[in-house]
């Protein structure tokens, strides 16, 4: 019997409503849940006289409508069992961002679907992600994202860098050039092997040593990635390891 609050601020737009989800909703399912009326009387006339859709999926399209022009994903974390809150963050639109999704969406002749929304959104926003990584925001599976993901990558509007496990997922030259960003794709895509090779001696030089983690965190490649660029350097007789295992370190061949 409360009532609904509506706040405009330099935070953005708060909505808040009275009760709690409705049974089987939470935070972690908002976006795959089948969709759940309070009262489906009131829902039925309600979308009879067109005030809302038959699909009751009002909340991919908060989704779509803040995503696809490159603001913040809506933010629900404030609901609780009394109230449920949302926040639209108040950002300006990214009017490269929206071209780039309509010129896709031209292309393919078909509206980009929200996890693919959801996926450029966090790449534009951290840079580089793995698949786990993006498993809480699609809400899906570990296979349906990494399944979304590669689509992306046949589309040209990401990339993959690494195999396995360690494989991470970054925005594409082409995204980056639409978007007018051309440093920094640079920046994200990290560096070439060769130039990997010649930081790891560098650090060597510098500090003696080095490990496979420290490895990963400087060249911001996965610890599979580390493994491998260590291995060649060993191969070619650059390095030498010292140690076993976990407390592996490699040094410089005398």
């Amino acid at each position: 019997m409360g009532a609904v609050h509506v706040r405009l601020d330099d935070e953005g737009l708060t909505l808040s409503s009275p009760g709690g989800f409705v049974e089987g909703i939470t935070l972690r399912n908002l976006l795959v849940a089948a969709p759940r009326s309070r009262n489906p009387l009131l829902a039925d006339i309600v979308k009879r006289i067109g005030l809302a859709e038959r699909t009751g999926r009002g909340i991919d399209r908060i989704y779509e409508g803040m995503l696809r022009y490159g603001r913040p994903a809506p933010d629900y974390e404030m609901s609780d069992a009394t109230s449920v809150v949302v926040v639209l963050p108040k950002a300006d639109a990214d009017t490269g961002f929206l071209e780039m999704i309509l010129r896709h969406e031209e292309q393919t002749g078909t509206a980009m679907p929200i996890d693919s929304l959801i996926i450029l959104s966090r790449l534009r926003q951290e840079r580089r992600l793995t698949t786990g990584d993006l498993v809480v925001d699609t809400q899906k599976s570990e296979q349906a994202t990494r399944t979304a993901l590669e689509k992306l990558v046949e589309a040209g509007l990401v990339e993959a860098h690494g195999t396995g496990r360690g494989r991470t997922y970054t925005l594409s030259a082409k995204v980056y050039r639409h978007t007018g960003q051309k440093a920094a794709y640079i920046r994200q895509a990290g560096f070439d092997p060769i130039q990997q090779e010649q930081m790891v001696l560098a650090y060597i030089d510098k500090h003696g040593s080095i490990k496979r983690a420290e490895v990963a965190e400087l060249c911001r490649i996965g610890n599979d990635q580390a493994y491998r660029l260590l291995k060649r350097l060993k191969n070619r007789d650059v390095i030498v390891q010292e140690g076993q295992a976990k407390g592996a370190s490699y040094v410089r061949k005398r």
